[in-house]
């Protein structure tokens, strides 16, 4: 970030930079303690295990100095070193991030069960060292993986880095290592101080082109943690969205990572117990799929690695379990338009989550929208949806909650029906949206509007951008 302003109006004034040396910042008491208390400025959903770790031993078991400030573990299952630097960095920290990222390449799950309890017991909190290796467990997506483990993701956090730096951090990205540089800027703002942590590199268009661990070909390890981001990606995507209401139906169609004998199988065993081919959807990124047949809950690539490893007795390598699992149609949610919840059918949750990427629960779009659509007139939830860059299904569950959205009744099927699934957020009224609707001047064949007063995709943009 490069320049920061208070705005007021037309009036930009710029905020002078500062930084932590000179506001007597520490890199240990404050800026890590930063980074422990928000790690999502490391990257998506890390879990940080432990800092200021420096129990390393020679094969003498003579103890070395070197203390690694910040290690996590992400949701994949890679552990994530981080180096700190309040100021610039040194013209070597890269150096010192692979030599960690190579020692903590060694860890296995006991190693990092303890380096966590006596973490959490430096901070006050008494964690037994086995539920401390299920806090890491519950925190991956899927089985645990030692192949993961031994490619750490490098993150160095510091206020600028010299061309050493991101010259030698471009190369070895190129050559395999996942670094990142993230910059900390500090700014006076009336009388506080403004952290703020941008990733320099790499950008996104470099990640998407360059960086992403697949380029390795035909390195297992490197399939594994693509099959599981993507997975984690849709979780997040679909949740973020609001697309399925919690207790949504699925079921489950053996797609990627299974040859046809195994999906034959898969098949068969179902056969024997059909519960297990059905999972209930929980809007929760960690493990948003309840099993038909135990009860638990699992990751959608978690529960298809234990289905894998039921049927086969082996154990699943990179299957993008997102793939398997269908929206059961029959079972329409209470609040979702049978029609629009129609429109789901045949598509995975991998599908669901491309049509729905950069959805996001801010529904300021859908209010200027509706506040705009004059009354005689109505749209569809499914022209709405494509305007605003979302789905008719949540579209139509907010409606049907949301006591600030205007003119709700204005949105009808794409049959030009009143939606079955129509309900006021206020359960005390007792007129219909067909009756406003009436009174507004829009003619009904039956419970049919007329065609001729509906608003389409061209007009909303219209009216919107207007």
């Amino acid at each position: 970030m490069d320049h920061l302003f208070t705005v007021d109006g037309q009036k930009a004034t710029l905020i002078s930079r500062t930084g932590l040396a000179a506001e007597n910042l520490l890199e240990r008491q404050h800026l890590q303690e930063w980074v422990i208390a928000h790690p999502q400025v490391l990257g998506e959903s890390v879990l940080v295990i432990t800092a200021e770790y420096d129990r390393w031993a020679d094969t003498d078991g003579v103890p070395a100095r070197d203390r690694l400030d910040v290690l996590g573990l992400d949701a994949t299952g890679r552990l994530v070193v981080v180096e700190l630097k309040r100021g610039t960095a040194d013209r070597d920290v890269h150096l010192q991030a692979i030599t960690y990222a190579a020692l903590v390449s060694r860890f296995d799950l006991d190693t990092l069960a303890h380096a966590h309890r006596e973490f959490l017991a430096r901070r006050g909190q008494d964690l037994a060292t086995g539920a401390c290796k299920q806090r890491l467990l519950d925190h991956v997506e899927g089985e645990w993986s030692p192949e993961l483990l031994q490619r750490p993701r490098q993150v160095i956090i510091a206020a600028d880095f010299p061309k050493q730096v991101t010259h030698s951090v471009v190369w070895l990205s190129e050559m395999g290592l996942d670094i990142d540089l993230i910059q900390v800027g500090l700014w006076r703002v009336e009388g506080h101080l403004v952290a703020g942590f941008t990733k320099v590199y790499p950008t996104p268009e470099v990640e998407e082109f360059t960086l992403t661990p697949a380029r390795v070909e035909g390195e297992a390890a490197a399939k594994k943690l693509q099959e599981r981001s993507r997975s984690r990606n849709a979780v997040h995507v679909l949740v973020g969205a609001g697309l399925l209401p919690d207790g949504t139906k699925l079921r489950m169609t053996p797609r990627h990572g299974v040859t046809e004998a195994i999906r034959s199988d898969i098949h068969s065993w179902v056969a024997d117990d059909t519960s297990r081919a059905t999972a209930t959807w929980a809007n929760n990124t960690a493990k948003p799929l309840v099993w038909g047949t135990d009860g638990a809950s699992y990751s959608p690539t978690g529960l298809a690695n234990h289905i894998f490893t039921s049927v086969t007795g082996r154990t699943a390598d990179g299957i993008q379990g997102t793939t398997w699992w269908d929206v059961d149609t029959d079972h329409v949610p209470a609040d979702v338009d049978p029609e629009e919840w129609a429109t789901l059918a045949g598509i995975d949750l991998t599908g669901l989550a491309r049509q729905l990427s950069g959805t996001r629960k801010d529904w300021t779009g859908l209010h200027t929208l509706l506040a705009a659509v004059p009354a005689g007139r109505w749209t569809t939830y499914g022209d709405v949806a494509t305007v605003i860059d979302s789905h008719a299904v949540p579209i139509g569950r907010h409606l049907g909650t949301c006591g600030q959205c205007p003119s709700p009744w204005r949105v009808l099927t794409a049959a030009g029906r009143v939606s079955s699934g129509f309900q006021w957020p206020d359960a005390s009224r007792t007129d219909t949206a067909a009756d406003i609707l009436n009174s507004e001047g829009v003619r009904f064949d039956g419970d049919t509007a007329d065609p001729d007063q509906r608003l389409r995709e061209d007009a909303l943009r219209q009216l919107l951008d207007g």
